[in-house]
């Protein structure tokens, strides 16, 4: 935890920016029946039936003290795929960056292992190189501020029914677009001497 909050108080500096990269699903849903329009003096109708599509995986990489993020769609949420997201962040989002400092839960599939199963070795190499990964502890995914982008996400634009995976990647675009107009920097206030504070019964107990 103490790393994590460490890594979120370093200043800013464009050859070394600090990502944090999450996921979520979305289940994708239809109706069933054709909804009713808004008219005046009514609103909108949907039938509570409806029919699974099946699910989507949504990749997030936010720069928090910037205020922008990249997003994918994808059908999965393999290795294969988070290791091509991050190819994306390593060289079309920060292709000029000397390392990415990178912030992730300890989901089974981030791991540099998943670079190798997607990507040449030579390849993958290169990749792993370019990264300093700093993973949240156990139970401590809250301390991942693409989580509150997510939570944004939802609220905004995926808390309605979407009903095919096409869809889905054209909404998310467009809010990832709006969104990086608005370059809001996540202001983060959590720090070390908070948590052994607010945290101390976390802390190892020492004898007296």
């Amino acid at each position: 935890m103490e790393d994590v909050l460490d890594v979120y108080h370093r200043p800013y500096d464009p050859e070394h920016p600090v990502v944090c990269v999450d996921e979520t699903s979305k289940q994708l849903v239809a109706h069933t029946r054709v909804a009713l329009p808004m008219q005046p003096g009514r609103i909108a109708c949907e039938d509570d039936e409806y029919r699974r599509c099946g699910v989507a995986n949504i990749f997030i990489a936010v720069e928090p003290i910037v205020g922008t993020c990249t997003t994918s769609v994808t059908e999965q949420r393999a290795c294969v795929d988070f290791a091509r997201f991050v190819k994306n962040i390593c060289d079309v989002i920060y292709p000029n960056a000397k390392s990415i400092v990178v912030v992730l839960d300890n989901l089974s599939t981030h791991s540099i292992a998943s670079l190798y199963g997607a990507f040449e070795p030579a390849e993958a190499h290169r990749l792993a190189r370019k990264l300093e990964i700093h993973f949240t502890p156990k139970h401590g995914s809250w301390l991942n501020m693409a989580e509150i982008e997510l939570s944004i996400l939802g609220r905004q634009c995926l808390d309605r029914r979407i009903s095919d995976i096409g869809e889905c990647s054209a909404e998310v675009r467009a809010w990832t677009d709006a969104r990086n107009a608005e370059r809001a920097p996540i202001r983060w206030r959590f720090t070390t001497p908070d948590a052994r504070i607010k945290l101390a019964r976390l802390y190892p107990s020492r004898p007296a």
